[in-house]
């Protein structure tokens, strides 16, 4: 028990004159034991099972309250406060929507088609389960060329002609489909049958569908604890750098060339390698359409962002490009004439639902995994920031839920892989969103080109739509003019950001997201391995202790040094902590260990060398030289943890310290600390290691230890 009345009763000094007046008196200050609790780990064990297995009316309801969050804020909604500005909003993201699901379709090596079925599905189910009253779940550019990039890799493996522009009717698909179904036919039979764009669709759509279990499984688990590696610098850079890839990918679009789409390690340069091979051959129709387009979305889009607060409602550019570019490509031939790429044949109506295709899952599980823990990182960060911001909360379990079955669910009916999207979310709140009823009006709008308005798209040129894409990315592009301020925050940060961008872009996009991860957690390593530490002093009436390089007119008590580390100490900088102490002290214990064996060797040699007149001429002068403090007070306010190696070097600190005279105090151990000291035994029986709440205590201890042994020494 002496080592647990050595951690808990701290003492204080209080200078009271007693007798003579000389002396200090110490008054013992009780030091707050922690509480052990026996448990019963069977009663527990018990008890937990009967609470999760209970069924009763309110627990179910309570269930699938929480499971359909859509049953708790539907019957309050507010009629005539909020549908006005639901109905405006969701419009204006309809009308925005459409050209972009069209656009971004390409860059998931899709048909237009399949992108309106997604941003549609996406945009009901969402409703139904998410607790944002504010994102907008759909299309993301990103996901998308990620996407893009699995379905080409297993398209070219399955021996589809990447360069082929066979534009498929999908009620031919349809038949198929039936075929397959009602027919017992082995999968090359199958994949004969299935051209380029049913085979692409089946490849993206099983993506979703991994995808959004992967996503389901992190939100049943509860491990969406991941996207904490997933900071804000790493994903901006993922994204600038992944926004270079798009613009790679869809230059071609833009001059009109006819060249496969580069994938793997250094796709970025082997594209733009090809585009520069194959310029000779640029469609001057179609550069002509893209710079046309060029010149009316930038300055238009500028505009939009420059007169917000004076717009009610941004200029919908992009669908009024889409109209003209259209009717100018339809009535001016320009396939015919000239070549352009177009759109071809959008059908009206939904495909029936077909199951994804298992024997693909092993091909693409793993791609998988990157897609789902951006999707759901992006739309739960999104969550946050938009609830945070209009006084609410949202579920960040619920919203991995969401996004999951955003994706589960349309896997079955064509669609590719969602997340929410920051750009539409913006227009979605400046526009007066007041909850996920936009959505639904969003959806609406969407039906409504796909029951009647689709065909009206078939002449409409591919760079039109590769013009859209790239316009949109002005917002990734633009974090390069946020690196000074960025740099002046953090050099950290900028580092990551910097690194990950690089890596998205000139490496792949996947690894490009593990390299940042990868990076961040080794700053993160090296920033415990190299912390700060600095000798504290003491400012004038107050009992704060401060680093003495940081803040000057700072006073040190004489004979104590003040010593602070800031960071946990475990088994990566136990060594950082020993030579900083050393260092910051100017003593090393081992040094004058080493010095007092060198100087008794001297002795013993003076002893027979000469007289002992001379022998104690010597032993007083090496007495003649002690150490200028006698105590250290180490201040662990900044250490959050201790390991073993973190208590062992403690202990050898401690030790060492000890055996040249100089004591070790330690202050402010938050109780992990305490907790991890006490059960590796840093108190033992007969050792004075004491612990304070405070550096003042431990200074005012140290101070009436040392004035009490210097009284009893000359008392005796």
């Amino acid at each position: 028990m002496a080592a647990v009345v050595e951690l808990n009763h701290i003492l204080s000094t209080s200078e009271s004159a007693e007798g003579d007046g000389n002396k200090l008196k110490f008054h013992p200050g009780m030091f707050l034991e922690p509480q052990e609790k026996k448990i019963d780990v069977k009663a527990l064990v018990v008890k937990k099972a009967k609470k999760a297995c209970s069924c009763t009316p309110a627990k179910v309801k309570e269930l699938i309250f929480s499971f359909f969050p859509v049953l708790q804020w539907l019957p309050k909604y507010k009629l005539k406060e909020y549908i006005l500005g639901d109905v405006m909003s969701g419009l204006i993201v309809g009308i925005l929507l459409v050209p972009q699901s069209i656009a971004y379709s390409l860059l998931a090596g899709q048909e237009p088609i399949y992108g309106l079925y997604t941003s549609f599905f996406a945009s009901i189910i969402y409703f139904l389960f998410g607790t944002s009253r504010h994102i907008s779940v759909g299309i993301f550019g990103v996901l998308c060329l990620m996407v893009g990039q699995v379905v080409d890799r297993e398209v070219q493996r399955a021996g589809y002609d990447l360069e082929s522009n066979i534009h498929s009717s999908l009620h031919r698909d349809l038949v198929i489909d039936i075929n397959i179904t009602a027919l017992p036919m082995n999968q090359t039979s199958q994949q004969l049958l299935c051209d380029k764009s049913c085979y692409a669709i089946a490849v993206g759509s099983t993506l979703t569908f991994i995808a959004g279990v992967y996503q389901v499984a992190m939100g049943f688990f509860q491990v969406g604890f991941v996207s904490v590696y997933l900071s804000d610098s790493l994903l901006s850079g993922f994204v600038t750098g992944a926004s270079f890839t798009i613009l790679t990918s869809q230059a071609k679009y833009l001059l009109g060339l006819d060249i496969p789409r580069s994938n793997g390690i250094g796709s970025l340069v082997t594209t733009w390698i090809n585009i520069f091979r194959n310029i000779h051959k640029t469609n001057i129709c179609d550069l002509t359409t893209s710079v046309l387009c060029l010149l009316v979305l930038v300055p238009t889009k500028e505009m939009n962002e420059y007169f917000k607060s004076k717009l009610k409602a941004p200029i919908p550019i992009e669908l009024v490009v889409i109209v003209a570019a259209t009717l100018a490509s339809h009535f001016g031939k320009l396939k015919e004439n000239y070549g352009s790429g177009i759109a071809g044949h959008i059908p009206t109506g939904f495909l029936p639902p077909r199951p994804p295709d298992w024997d693909l899952i092993p091909s693409v599980a793993l791609d998988a995994v990157a897609i789902a823990v951006i999707g759901f990182a992006i739309t739960v960060s999104l969550s946050e920031m938009f609830a945070k911001k209009h006084g609410y909360t949202v579920k960040a379990n619920q919203e991995m839920y969401a996004i999951g079955f955003c994706n589960i669910i349309p896997s079955f009916f064509h669609c590719f892989t969602t997340s929410a999207a920051l750009a539409k979310t913006l227009v979605k709140e400046s526009t007066g969103c007041r909850t996920q009823i936009s959505s639904v009006v969003t959806a609406l709008i969407i039906l409504l080109v796909l029951l009647v308005i689709a065909p009206l798209f078939y002449s409409l040129q591919k760079c039109v739509l590769a013009v859209i894409t790239i316009v949109n990315l002005r917002g990734a592009l633009r974090k390069f003019r946020d690196l000074p301020k960025m740099w002046c925050l953090s050099k950290v940060d900028t580092l990551i950001w910097f690194v990950t961008m690089i890596a998205s872009a000139l490496v792949s996009t996947e690894i490009g997201l593990l390299v940042g991860v990868c990076f961040s957690m080794l700053c993160v390593i090296f920033r415990t391995q190299r912390p700060e530490a600095a000798l504290l002093g003491w400012a004038a009436e107050s009992e704060a202790y401060e680093s003495l390089s940081s803040y000057k007119n700072l006073q040190t008590k004489l004979g104590i040094r003040v010593f602070r580390f800031e960071a946990p100490l475990y088994y990566i900088n136990k060594e950082c902590f020993k030579s900083a102490l050393y260092k910051r002290t100017g003593v090393n214990p081992a040094w004058v260990k080493t010095a007092k064996k060198k100087a008794e060797k001297q002795m013993l040699k003076e002893k027979m060398m000469n007289s002992e007149g001379k022998q104690d001429d010597i032993s007083v002068q090496l007495v003649s030289e002690p150490l200028d403090f006698h105590t250290i007070v180490v201040d662990c306010c900044a250490v959050q943890f201790l390991d073993t190696a973190g208590i062992r070097t403690l202990k050898e600190v401690c030790r060492d310290y000890e055996e040249i005279g100089i004591q070790v105090l330690l202050a402010q151990c938050n109780p992990s600390v305490r907790s991890s000291l006490q059960r590796g035994e840093y108190f033992k029986k007969g050792k004075r290691h004491l612990l304070f709440h405070s550096v003042h205590q431990a200074v005012d201890f140290a101070l009436g230890a040392h004035m009490q042994n210097g009284s009893c020494a000359s008392d005796s």
